[in-house]
């Protein structure tokens, strides 16, 4: 039986990470990026897993690794990098850079690496997957203090939506992935699941929709998110 291949990027900590380890108890072969190899300790300790650094917001660096890679194919490309944003999102006081760097990484950055990678996707039964949230959907009045954030991924299902339009009936399946409100550093101590909880429910989707086709806006317990 062929091992499947797995690209995870954002990677070193949270629900990258944990990604990571679900796919590495499953038996597959698992590249991860992150942004700093130094802050890494975690994702190097697993040991079955090639490390490469990125940094999303940077073309040339993810033309770069397109090119290291180029004669991989992958049964799964996970975007998983993304940032909170500024910590007020409320009163309109954020910072121009602030907002910038927010949609930078959350909405334009995870489409660029798609395009450099989703040609070395495999064919038929490959997956392109992005982290995004439930928030993200505009038929969600939630989360008020994190109007930003919310933005930038509503943003992100947006631009997803337009990128793989532009693939043509010759793509792979791609999921735009809630993984819940997890405990990470960006979930917090309430929140209602921890990292193991979710990302073995994102490998179950990984794994239910392999070959399906078409773009599925889906938490990590399958349920279907409106738009």
């Amino acid at each position: 039986m062929t091992v499947k291949k797995a690209l995870i990027i954002g990677a070193s900590r949270g629900l990258g990470l944990g990604l990571v380890k679900e796919l590495l108890n499953d038996g597959w072969d698992v590249t991860a990026t992150v942004r700093n190899p130094d802050n890494a300790q975690p994702l190097k300790a697993l040991g079955a897993v090639r490390v490469e650094q990125l940094e999303i917001d940077e073309q040339q660096a993810i033309k770069a690794l397109s090119k290291k890679l180029d004669d991989e194919v992958f049964d799964l490309v996970f975007i998983n990098a993304g940032i909170k944003g500024p910590d007020d999102q409320l009163s309109g006081d954020a910072s121009l850079a602030d907002i910038g760097q927010l949609f930078l990484t959350n909405s334009v950055a995870p489409i660029n690496v798609a395009q450099a990678f989703v040609s070395k996707i495999r064919k038929g039964s490959g997956v392109l997957a992005f982290m995004s949230s439930g928030i993200g959907s505009i038929k969600s009045p939630d989360a008020p203090e994190m109007a930003l954030y919310k933005a930038s991924k509503a943003a992100l299902n947006s631009m997803t939506n337009t990128f793989i339009g532009q693939l043509g009936e010759d793509r792979p399946t791609v999921l735009t992935l809630h993984p819940g409100w997890v405990k990470t550093d960006m979930g917090g101590e309430d929140a209602e699941i921890d990292v193991p909880t979710s990302t073995r429910g994102l490998v179950e989707q990984v794994n239910a929709y392999a070959g399906k086709g078409g773009h599925h806006f889906i938490d990590y317990q399958g349920q279907t998110i409106p738009w």
